[in-house]
Formats: structure tokens, C-alpha cells, sequence
């Protein structure tokens, strides 16, 4: 009998440590439903919660209680690192077979972890509506979906739900990139849907790569109608980054599959190992690579009732709204540039991590060790300003990492305002030499990436933001609204932290107002005029984009009140340099209104360079770069706060 495996972390649940250590598991969607189905079977359990027996006993516990009608073999339950196939070694001779057997499947999203599934003689399914179909060695595809005229997105979403299909993107109302199976792509044709199916998922993961150079149509689409040239130059782009892409790996490394034309560059499927992540074309913006993950609920969108309320009736949805005096004196008291100094110092290596130790941070890249210490620190600070502190972990090549969320919540109220930025840094546009003086690829594990700007400016951001919020409840202040701090990893690997956070957020259903993400306030170059940029736009179908110009509008009038000598740029629509490219877009891709507010990274639609900072992903992000502005990021921060406490009814 086939013995199945499956992991816990973003496969079967989303997990988060709760304030006194425990863990929380919520269960993913359809999981309850395929678990159900295979209720005759052996289910085991491959997951690593951390190093110890302390750590295995409270994912044991957390499992039990969520789970635990399914998972009732102490024996198929394996707890450790799945960095190498010994812990699938060892779950494979715990069912009953010898290295190498075929004795079971491993059901896992992560596509590392698929590939050491598949040398210890596991099949592998990328999600668990997939489990059935891995059992009986039937391949899942990638898969484009199209949705006929006269049918809908939501049409789509109850075609999917049911049957071997699973969404990972939706580009435009009329199309849905997916993983489906050759049962499911049956299915929905007689639904009425078309199926174009690609390649096989295997131990391949999706990303959307964007490349942000000039492509040349040819002279023959010149008199050719603006569709028809579109259609040309996106092709031409999608060939361009994945030219890019393909050149840039090692020739012992298997190259990504092209699934098509994306907007902005292409879509890919990267084998187990390659590190599309770090790979950046020639002038590549922030952003340029976006993270795809696998959901069943992708196109239900729980944001988009809140966004269609706010877009259709901006006056009640608190558009009009300004910061009271009351709330102007605390965040102008509390978001100071001496205070956000002194955060991003901390964080950035410029001082001690923790006042009175002596650790300096090096890096808060996905792959340094200090990126975990840099975690329980934010935790603790969020901790001492009596907030609720959660931390939502994930993994992402073999590195457990998490995003760290801290809420002021009030009874009674109806949906949850949120302040973001990145905690993790990278430095990898940085000149890096070995011990012969030799230039050599950024090692993220060992190469410093202070990361002051990019995003210890935002992160020092939400931290005074906090500390504002403090002192207006200790003043009597009492918001209507929840306020929700939380810094997000693993950004500089394609959004991948606040994917997780966003997708984990709509499986809750939650209500939520607004999210302001800060990424990179602090730079401005000597002698230029200060000029900030408010990003709403987004290629989401539905009512998001005028949502977010709804919260965009609120912060540039806040600006108004607070920098008139600033120009603010606000950015929207499908043309938004920013579509996709910030923590913010996570969020807009379930439906929830969203802005990403930062310093003048892109160039005004006439042309001029932006003025933000010269050291973007470089060693020379630190609080000493001439670029660096405490003033200006206070600036931003103070309206960023405003506007988030006036929207959360203080």
C-alpha cells in the first residue's frame, strides 16, 4: 500500500509561533478534502520545525491538534532538516521499503525538497490535490487556462475547486497560469474553459522574471495595430530575459522552461537548485523576479468586496479623511531621524544589535545567520511596545525563515490596517573579490550586505510607526480599526515572505482596510529636491488599482500637510514601474488595496533619473552613503504613519 508523505509548513498548514512559543498550524485549502480522500491510506509526516526535541515536540503538538485524526503512525512521522535525502531515507525504510523502493509519495511545494524525495525512491506531488495523481504516476503540467467571453474568473474558481488543478497566477481576466493534471484539464475543457498544457511540473518551481531593458520591434509591425505590436514586443521581451536567464547559469546547471510571455519578461519554470533569484539583467529594477505559489483559493480574492466598497465610495471608505493635531504630535514626536538612525544602525551593523552585546550584524540576507537573529530582536522590540507578536514561518531553500507580525488589536473591530517593509537585505549587484584580489558572484552567506536603505529604512520605519501607536493609546487614543506592524523576509528572493504572509491571510478570510509597505525611504542625493513615490498600480483584475489610488491619494494629501516642499509622484494602473515588484503586490493579488511608498527610484514619466540612492544591492547601502537621508526618510515615515493611524480611526 502507497505510504503518503506530506510536509506541514505551507503544504498542509500555515504555521506561526504564537507569544508564549507554541506553534499554530492552519490548515491550507482542499487539504481537509484530499486528507478526507485518502482516509483508507497510511499518512506519514516529513517536516522540520527546528533543531531539538523541544521544537519537534511542540510541531508534534501543534500537528495533533489540527491534524490529528489523520496522522495517527508515530512511526511514518519524521522531524529534521530536509537539506539532503537521509531524512527521506529514513521515511522510506519506515514504510516498509529499502533505499531506492517506490514505496510511497512525498507531497511537498518545495521543489528542492521534491527532487532529494525523488533520489530516495519517492514520488512526489508539488500539492496535495496532486496526492492521488503522483500515487498512480499520472504527471501534473503547467498549464494555461483561458476564460471564455462571457464567463468569469470566478466562473473559473468553482470550475477548479474539485478537480486536479491548482492556480499560481492570473495576468489578465482572461488567463490563469496553473498546475493541472491531464484528469483536471479534461475536467475544465468540458466546463468550457480552454487548457493549453505545457510542461511537466515535476521538481520545477514558477517565476515570473522581469526585464526591464529596451526591445526592438521588427520594422514589420510598423503599420501593424497597437494589439498586434504589443502582442510583438512582449514576445520579444519574454525572449530577451529568457535569453538572459539561460545564459547566465552554469553550463552544468538545467535550464529554466519557458512557459511564455509575461508581462514585463517571462514566465519560467526553474529546476530543483537553480538560482534564478540571483540572477539580475543589465539595469534590472527592484523586483525583477517574482516567487509564483500554488493556491486553491487564488482567484476567490477575499480583499475584493473591501476594495470595491473603497473605490465605489471613497467618502465613506475614509478617503477624505486627515490626520487629527492629535495624531500629527505623536508620530512627528515619535518618527524622528535620530530615531530611525538609531533602528537601522542596529540592524544594519553600524551598532550592536542589542544594546550592551556586542554581535554587529553583517548581513539580514535569506541566507546569513544573522537574518534569524535580526528576527527575535525586531520581535523583542515589537514585544516591549505590548503589541501581540506573532512570527509566521516558511522555508525557502532549506533555510527556515520568518516574517515577523506585531498587532494592536481591538474588540469588536471590523478589518486590519497594515504597516510593512522588508527586514532582509542582499548585496547582490556588489563588487566582491577573492583572496587573489579576483572578482567573484555575491555569496550571500558569507558576504556583508548591510542593506540601510534597502529595506532598513522602511524596517526602522515600521518600528517608529509603532512607537507612535504606543503613545497615543497610552494617551487615551483608541483606534477602531486593528494596526498590524509586520516586516516580511525573503523579499529580495521574489516576494516570497509576504506571498506566504498574503496567501496565509485570505485562507483566514481577513478583513483588510489598507496596507502601506515602505521599501527604500531613505535615499536622496546630494542637492537633489525631494521627491517621493506613492505606488498603487497593479495588473489584478477588479477594483484594486482604484482602491489603492484611494490610500495613495490619502498619503499625498498627508504629505501635502506635512513636506509641501516635496513632490510626490503617484503611480498607478498597469503601467506602474512598481506592478509586482514590492511587498505591496502580494497583497494586491488577493484583492486587498495596497500602496508601496519609497524614495525616487524610477524615472519620472519625462524622462529625469530618479534621485534616490546610487548603492541599490550593494555593500555601500549604509547608514555612512552619501545618499543616505535620516531627514528625508523621517519625512516619508511621518506621512506614511499618519495617514495608516487616520485610516486605523485614531
Amino acid at each position: 500500500m502507497t505510504v503518503f508523505f506530506f510536509d506541514v509548513g505551507a503544504t498542509l498548514a500555515d504555521v506561526s509561533v504564537e507569544a508564549d512559543g507554541s506553534l499554530r498550524l492552519q490548515v491550507r485549502p482542499r487539504v481537509p478534502d484530499v486528507l478526507h480522500d485518502l482516509s483508507g491510506a497510511r499518512k506519514g509526516i516529513l517536516s522540520d520545525p527546528g533543531p531539538g526535541e523541544e521544537a519537534r515536540a511542540r510541531a508534534a503538538a501543534a500537528l495533533d491538534a489540527a491534524l490529528g485524526d489523520h496522522f495517527t503512525d508515530a512511526r511514518l512521522l519524521h522531524w529534521g532538516p530536509k537539506t539532503s535525502r537521509a531524512l527521506f531515507d529514513e521515511a522510506v525504510a519506515s514504510a516498509g521499503g529499502a533505499a531506492g523502493d517506490e514505496v510511497g509519495v512525498f507531497v511537498g511545494e518545495d521543489a528542492d525538497e521534491r527532487a532529494f524525495a525523488r533520489q530516495a525512491g519517492l514520488r512526489t506531488a508539488a500539492h496535495p490535490v496532486f496526492a492521488r495523481a503522483a500515487a498512480e504516476d499520472r504527471p501534473v503540467f503547467w498549464t494555461w487556462l483561458g476564460v471564455p467571453e462571457g464567463r468569469s474568473l470566478a466562473d473559473l474558481a468553482e470550475a477548479v475547486d474539485g478537480t486536479e488543478a491548482v492556480p499560481v497566477h492570473v495576468p489578465s481576466p482572461g488567463l490563469v497560469l496553473a498546475m493541472a493534471t491531464a484528469l483536471g484539464v479534461e475536467d475544465l475543457r468540458r466546463g468550457g474553459f480552454t487548457a493549453d498544457v505545457r510542461e511537466p511540473v515535476e521538481d520545477t518551481a514558477a517565476f515570473l522574471v522581469r526585464d526591464d531593458r529596451p526591445v526592438s520591434v521588427p520594422e514589420s509591425f510598423a503599420g501593424s495595430s497597437d494589439t498586434s505590436r504589443a502582442a510583438a514586443e512582449a514576445s520579444a521581451r519574454a525572449a530577451a530575459a529568457y535569453g538572459f536567464l539561460t545564459g547566465g547559469l552554469p553550463a552544468d546547471v538545467p535550464p529554466p522552461v519557458s512557459l511564455g510571455a509575461a508581462p514585463g519578461g517571462v514566465y519560467i519554470a526553474a529546476p530543483a537548485g537553480v538560482p534564478v533569484e540571483d540572477l539580475h539583467p543589465p539595469g534590472a529594477k527592484p523586483g525583477h523576479v517574482e516567487r509564483l505559489l500554488p493556491d486553491p483559493a487564488l482567484l476567490s480574492r477575499p480583499g475584493v468586496a473591501q476594495a470595491r466598497d473603497l473605490a465605489e465610495e471613497p467618502a465613506e471608505g475614509f478617503a477624505d479623511s486627515r490626520p487629527s493635531p492629535r495624531v500629527m504630535a505623536a508620530v512627528s514626536a515619535a518618527v524622528t531621524p535620530d530615531a530611525l538612525r538609531a533602528h537601522v544602525a542596529r540592524i544594519s551593523g553600524a551598532s550592536p544589535l542589542v544594546d550592551g552585546e556586542e554581535l554587529r550584524v553583517r548581513s539580514r540576507d535569506a541566507s546569513a545567520d544573522d537574518n534569524q537573529r535580526v528576527v527575535d530582536a525586531l520581535a523583542d522590540r515589537f514585544r516591549d511596545l505590548g503589541l501581540a507578536v506573532r512570527r509566521h514561518e516558511f522555508t525557502w531553500h532549506g533555510h527556515r525563515l520568518s516574517n515577523v507580525e506585531a498587532e494592536h488589536r481591538v474588540e469588536g473591530a471590523d478589518s486590519t490596517v497594515l504597516v510593512t517593509a522588508h527586514l532582509d537585505s542582499t548585496a547582490s549587484s556588489g563588487d566582491f573579490t577573492d583572496e587573489n584580489g579576483e572578482p567573484r558572484p555575491y555569496d550571500p552567506a558569507a558576504d556583508p550586505a548591510p542593506g540601510a536603505d534597502d529595506d532598513g529604512s522602511g524596517t526602522a520605519a515600521v518600528l517608529a510607526a509603532a512607537e507612535s501607536l504606543r503613545a497615543l493609546v497610552a494617551d487615551g487614543g483608541t483606534p477602531t480599526r486593528n494596526v498590524r506592524f509586520v516586516l516580511f523576509n525573503a523579499e529580495e528572493q521574489g516576494l516570497v515572505g509576504s506571498k506566504f504572509y498574503a496567501r496565509a491571510a485570505a485562507a483566514r478570510g481577513e478583513a483588510i482596510a489598507g496596507v502601506f509597505q515602505m521599501d527604500m525611504i531613505a535615499g536622496l542625493r546630494d542637492g537633489s529636491a525631494p521627491r517621493m513615490e506613492i505606488h498603487a498600480g497593479s495588473r489584478v483584475p477588479g477594483p484594486v488599482v482604484h482602491a489603492s489610488d484611494a490610500l495613495g491619494g490619502l498619503v499625498a494629501r498627508t504629505t501635502e500637510a506635512i513636506a509641501p516642499e516635496f513632490t510626490v509622484q503617484q503611480l498607478t494602473g498597469p503601467d506602474d514601474p512598481a506592478v509586482g515588484r514590492s511587498d505591496h503586490a502580494s497583497f494586491h493579488e488577493r484583492g486587498w488595496a495596497a500602496v508601496a511608498v519609497s524614495e525616487d527610484l524610477f524615472s519620472t514619466p519625462d524622462g529625469a533619473p530618479g534621485t534616490g540612492t546610487r548603492q541599490y544591492h550593494t555593500p555601500g547601502d549604509t547608514l555612512s552613503d552619501v545618499d543616505h537621508d535620516a531627514e528625508f526618510a523621517a519625512t516619508i515615515a511621518r506621512c506614511v504613519t499618519a495617514t495608516a493611524l487616520t485610516v486605523a480611526g485614531l
